[in-house]
């Protein structure tokens, strides 16, 4: 089993982030999700979205939240970030909570990688060794 790697991001939610039912519209937490997931590979010196240039792409095949607490405009939330596999895929876990530690939602993504050619995008079996080793260098 890998030992896990985390990261956290401070925001406060901003008015655009509101539905009409005055808290924040269930998509948005995706939106939530990947500035913590970034910030978690930013750690290990890996730009997912500049991987293109090299081919590759890590699109999103599986996507899981549990609300608990609805978040509010100017809700002041951390969120963390915990990659819990990167040998054959990307599995990142999340949770949203208030700064006052109240947790508001938890979350999961896997995502796989997939190296584009011109005309025939191939599935990769495993996350790319430099990618893994990158990883693999995260303190935890």
């Amino acid at each position: 089993m890998q030992a896990q790697r985390t990261a956290t991001v401070r925001f406060t939610v901003p008015f655009a982030d509101i539905d009409a039912m005055q808290v924040v519209w269930h998509g948005n937490y995706f939106k939530y999700f990947d500035l913590a997931r970034d910030q978690l590979f930013r750690d290990a010196g890996i730009d997912l979205y500049r991987a293109v240039d090299d081919g590759l792409v890590f699109p999103v095949t599986r996507t899981q939240t549990k609300h608990i607490r609805p978040l509010r405009f100017r809700d002041e939330v951390d969120c963390t970030a915990t990659l819990v596999e990167w040998e054959h895929r990307l599995v990142v876990d999340f949770e949203l909570r208030l700064v006052s530690g109240t947790l508001c939602a938890r979350g999961r993504t896997e995502q796989v990688a997939v190296r584009l050619a011109e005309s025939n995008p191939t599935l990769e079996l495993r996350v790319p060794e430099m990618i893994r080793k990158a990883l693999d260098s995260i303190p935890r």
